[in-house]
């Protein structure tokens, strides 16, 4: 398969890495130090499960000069989906397909409103990776995976076929029914994780081990499933436990996306992730005080740099 990564950071990098890894056709969309290490030396990836250096893939801050591709697979930063969604459109000339596996709950249709909704599967990435430094991510899972499918629930050739060959390329990867649901039940989780890591600075293994930590987390699930509830989202009966379970488990040392970004003096993704829990509550009548917090705590930061300075 010919295969486009838009934002070839460290979620798109692990993946597009290992389908480069498996024979296929990979271009990788980035910008600055990280694309030119990858031009100089290629794209290596260090973690868990083995090293590998690609070098057979293409690297490109300009997807115009591009084939089209079969897949795009959209992982930029939220606050840059639309500028983003209009430099792939000539990569789908051809038909092909776009799966988001940003963050958010929204990309598909921010996407969908300008490449149109057919072109566009909403995704999720089951992966804890980080670029260690041009060139080089970082991943920690031992067994990472993605979720995606058609906003329509149908089981398509063009999502079955990438299904196939994530599988072969050595990751986990599921097409759902109903992937509204598969992105809620994650975004519950993932707008807690984000927050939490960032407004502590400390890493899962401290967030989710505090009685006191745990206890503010478990408190903050409960707001995003009652958020999805409100919204028609069917999620289990027992979700709050399951995400702090689940966030239990998670390696010691990891730390939310957002973490980094707040660590590096970079843009965040708070208007997407706890900002739209708490936009969606108050719409709803559904109290989201803890959110809030979180969001006030970080607001600061919110374009890369502290509001005093």
């Amino acid at each position: 398969m010919r295969v486009a990564v838009m934002g070839a950071g460290a979620i798109g990098g692990y993946y597009g890495g290992r389908l480069a890894q498996a024979g296929h056709d990979v271009a990788f969309i980035t910008r600055g130090e990280h694309l030119r290490a990858i031009q100089a030396g290629g794209l290596k990836l260090v973690g868990a499960a083995g090293d590998a250096v690609i070098t057979s893939a293409q690297a490109t801050d300009d997807p115009t000069g591009l084939a089209p591709a079969d897949i795009v697979l959209f992982c930029v930063k939220l606050f840059d989906t639309e500028d983003a969604a209009r430099a792939i459109a000539p990569l789908l000339s051809k038909g092909g397909a776009c799966i988001t596996l940003q963050n958010g709950v929204d990309g598909q249709h921010r996407i969908g409103a300008i490449l149109g909704n057919d072109r566009v599967m909403g995704g999720i990435a089951f992966v804890s990776a980080l670029i260690e430094s041009p060139g080089i991510i970082r991943y920690m899972s031992k067994a990472p995976s993605i979720k995606f499918g058609e906003a329509d629930g149908r089981m398509t050739q063009r999502a079955t076929r990438f299904r196939d060959a994530c599988v072969a390329a050595g990751f986990g990867a599921e097409v759902v029914a109903d992937i509204r649901i598969a992105q809620w039940h994650k975004f519950v989780g993932l707008t807690v994780n984000a927050a939490l890591t960032s407004v502590t600075r400390k890493p899962a293994g401290v967030v989710y081990h505090d009685p006191d930590i745990a206890a503010l987390a478990s408190a903050m699930f409960a707001e995003g499933a009652a958020v999805a509830g409100a919204m028609g989202i069917e999620l289990p009966d027992d979700i709050v436990a399951w995400q702090i379970q689940n966030h239990r488990n998670f390696p010691p040392s990891m730390y939310a996306s957002m973490y980094h970004d707040l660590t590096r003096g970079r843009r965040l993704e708070l208007d997407s992730l706890s900002g739209l829990i708490i936009r969606k509550g108050r719409e709803l009548g559904v109290p989201t005080p803890l959110h809030a917090m979180a969001y006030a705590c970080l607001k600061p930061f919110l374009n890369g740099s502290p509001a005093d300075k």
